[in-house]
């Protein structure tokens, strides 16, 4: 697996056509991740979703049109193909724009069907000296920068 090290991203831009097709030909893969991250931490830190708080799965994820909420997209050339990392648009619970930071990996093959979902970013803050987290974010805010990660 790439590290940031080793891949560097174009800058932040909006969706082209090519990123368009590549995050919707794996739509429901990040519809079903981010259904089931949601379930997985609200077990354990429900913090990490607390922007979806009271949301139905259907009102969290199921109005994500891409056209109109994948408003950002980076991506960085590996040995293997190529990283795109985006920020999709999803409900929230509070007054204020939410989104996911998702990474997929293209093999660039051609065509669309070799496309795959990666992962959804958690954001966990950084760690304390007990190695406790000190921010639980699965949704970000517009600002927050749409950076490399590995999970």
């Amino acid at each position: 697996m790439a590290s940031q090290e080793q891949v560097v991203l174009n800058e932040p831009h909006p969706p082209a056509a090519n990123a368009l097709e590549a995050f919707n030909a794996v739509l429901r893969q990040i519809k079903n991740a981010i259904v089931a991250s949601r379930q997985k931490w609200d077990k354990h830190e429900p913090r990490m979703w607390a922007r979806a708080t009271g949301l139905t799965d259907e009102e969290l994820v199921g109005s994500i049109n891409l056209e109109k909420d994948l408003v950002e997209v980076r991506s960085g050339a590996t040995a293997y193909g190529t990283i795109v990392f985006g920020k999709i648009r999803v409900g929230t619970s509070d007054d204020q724009e939410g989104f996911v930071h998702v990474r997929i990996h293209d093999p660039q093959k051609g065509g669309t069907e070799d496309i795959k979902f990666h992962s959804i970013f958690s954001d966990e803050g950084t760690r304390n000296a007990d190695g406790q987290a000190s921010t639980y974010n699965a949704i970000q805010y517009r600002d927050t920068p749409l950076e490399f990660f590995n999970e």
